[in-house]
């Protein structure tokens, strides 16, 4: 398997250097015996609580991008703390990422505490999701009840001038906002319908639509 080395401490005191260099060493023995390929090595000196890290954005982009398939590090804590952990530990859950640590000399084992959570926060995402589908087919029905006609919309997608510009039917959403739809419901219709666009997106073109 592609592995991303990570290696993490809290401060940026020379002293600390030592501590990466031995989590390294650690690390490409983990590498080594696991018969793994490292992608790339990342190491960093910042606070486990913050979530804003350039190199974990880094890590991220790899798994993403389907770039590596593993990632080791020290042990759990190295990755992040508190909910910054849970944070991570979940979103690398759902890119599939095997996590290996030198602590385990191989795959993480989580705590029953930290398993739970995961379960309850993707428990919650789940029914997140299901709601947002949810507003977005009362949505169409309410657009389809008022008129709209999304068959002749879709087909006329390809006309739309430009490629910086968001393109979808403005004139469908004049007048389901004259028929009292929110920009929030139009915004989740056409989502539903293939126009990713964005609440605030749809708002702005009708202001210029009516500014025309």
């Amino acid at each position: 398997m592609r592995a991303i080395i990570y290696c993490r401490v809290s401060t940026d005191k020379k002293t600390q250097e030592t501590s990466l260099q031995r989590q390294k060493e650690e690390l490409m023995k983990l590498a080594e015996n696991g018969g793994f390929t490292i992608v790339d090595y990342i190491e960093e000196q910042a606070s486990g609580y913050d979530i804003d890290r350039d190199g974990i954005f880094h890590m991220l982009d790899y798994f993403s991008g389907k770039q590596a398939d593993c990632l080791l590090i020290q042990d759990e804590t190295r990755l992040g703390r508190g909910n910054t952990k849970i944070a991570l530990f979940h979103q690398l859950q759902k890119l599939d990422v095997h996590i290996y640590t030198a602590l385990q000399s191989g795959e993480l084992e989580l705590s029953e505490s930290d398993s739970m959570v995961l379960k309850i926060v993707s428990i919650v995402e789940e029914y997140q999701r299901q709601i947002h589908n949810a507003k977005i087919k009362r949505g169409m029905k309410r657009a389809v009840d008022n008129g709209f006609q999304p068959g002749r919309n879709l087909s006329n997608r390809h006309q739309a001038p430009g490629k910086d510009r968001k393109s979808f039917p403005v004139e469908e959403v004049v007048r389901l906002r004259q028929n009292n739809m929110t920009f929030r419901e139009i915004a989740d219709t056409l989502n539903g319908l293939g126009y990713p666009v964005s609440k605030a997106t749809v708002h702005r073109r009708y202001r210029e639509y009516l500014n025309t």
